[in-house]
């Protein structure tokens, strides 16, 4: 019954921005860390953000300063606004929810995955 929807994603240039929301819900949203990975053809899937429940941020050195993590608890609802995109950034995005939280690896014991949405940043 735990659904977690991604939305925002896209084709965009070089150097432009995007935000992508994460709506979730059958589940308690407040008691949640909340994640966003991301997998290129060919990689291994990687965490780049988290916020912990109460509002703690991680970013991942390759993303550090140029993306920016907000949960929304009205609306049960996390976002990522992305700037400065490059092609590098090139990927599918996944939103989660996880049970955990640390400061070194960010969100851990996922209970839930979205289904991923494609971002493309054209060279």
């Amino acid at each position: 019954q735990v659904q977690v929807v991604e939305s925002g994603g896209g084709l965009v240039q070089t150097g432009e921005s995007l935000t992508l929301s994460c709506t979730v819900s059958g589940l308690r949203f407040d008691g949640y860390q909340m994640g966003w990975f991301r997998q290129a053809p060919g990689k291994e899937r990687e965490g780049i953000s988290c916020i912990s429940a109460s509002g703690i941020t991680y970013y991942t050195d390759v993303v550090k300063g140029r993306f920016t993590i907000s949960r929304n608890s009205a609306e049960s609802s996390v976002s990522l606004q992305m700037d400065s995109l490059k092609p590098e950034d090139t990927a599918m995005y996944y939103c989660a929810a996880a049970l955990s939280f640390n400061t070194r690896n960010g969100c851990g014991q996922i209970k839930s995955w979205g289904r991923g949405i494609q971002v493309t940043v054209s060279s």
